[in-house]
């Protein structure tokens, strides 16, 4: 593995009687794709949420380029998901109100940007991912793909160390989905910045560099390990050489050279 960005170390969790999370270990490397898989109340969001500083563990660490977390004030925790972690939603999570680019500008302006200059750094996400031309338009006057566009540029906007996706297809048709996922990916790695996928679609999962599966609390057993041994579960085999209207078509490309592709596009 790469070197370590993000990692959880025997995280545990408890709502009530229910368990969790079941002391889980975890290890994201700089630029790498990991999807965490799960059903419904497998633990695969909470340990999401707990890896993302927005709720504590009831114990483990969790460590941020070496530093540890989970035990700093709310008030910094904060600031670590405003500056250093980017967000994407199932439903993109947008304000209705603001029209495209200062969606893509507000972490900015939280930040204490001015809204000039942070409108301006806003708009040179529009062109890469193919949104040129829609910076005024509202989320009402986005399709779907579009708005999910806007919702990857908005978590990129900060230059994050890591990207979290919580179901980030899961309001998209299966055309569109692929599409998103393609842009997500390459985008993130494009920028040195981690991605972590909660989702239970394994064609979703399939666009990641590995794969967590996760039931009751726990990794299970066999995929708690990485290729050499740190990490995370299994390589997903299959990836190399899908087009673009299957899955990780374009990848290495994507690695060199801006979001190839990406222009025109209306997913």
């Amino acid at each position: 593995m790469s070197e370590i960005v993000l990692s959880g170390r025997r995280l545990a969790k408890r709502f009530g009687p229910a368990v969790a999370l079941a002391g889980v270990d975890v290890a994201i490397g700089r630029a790498e794709a990991l999807a965490i898989m799960g059903p419904s109340g497998s633990g695969k969001s909470t340990l999401l949420h707990c890896l993302a500083g927005v709720m504590k563990p009831d114990s483990g660490e969790v460590h941020l380029l070496g530093q540890r977390i989970d035990t700093v004030r709310e008030r910094e925790r904060s600031a670590l998901r405003r500056t250093k972690f980017g967000f994407v939603f199932q439903f993109g999570q947008l304000l209705p109100e603001l029209p495209a680019e200062e969606n893509v500008a507000l972490p900015l302006m939280l930040g204490g940007t001015a809204r000039a200059r942070a409108v301006r750094e806003a708009r040179e996400w529009f062109g890469p991912l193919g949104l040129g031309g829609m910076e005024g338009r509202r989320p009402g006057e986005l399709s779907g793909g579009q708005a999910q566009r806007v919702a990857i540029a908005r978590a990129l906007v900060t230059r994050p160390a890591v990207i979290f996706a919580d179901e980030p297809t899961g309001a998209l048709d299966q055309a569109t989905g692929h599409e998103i996922m393609r842009i997500l990916v390459e985008a993130t790695k494009h920028n040195g910045a981690s991605l972590v996928v909660v989702t239970h679609d394994p064609e979703v999962a399939r666009w990641c560099d590995r794969v967590a599966e996760v039931r009751d609390g726990m990794i299970l057993p066999g995929h708690a390990v990485g290729r050499d041994g740190m990490g995370l579960s299994r390589h997903v085999e299959g990836r190399e050489g899908m087009g673009s209207s299957g899955h990780a078509g374009g990848r290495e490309q994507g690695r060199t050279r801006v979001l190839p592709g990406f222009e025109g596009s209306d997913a």
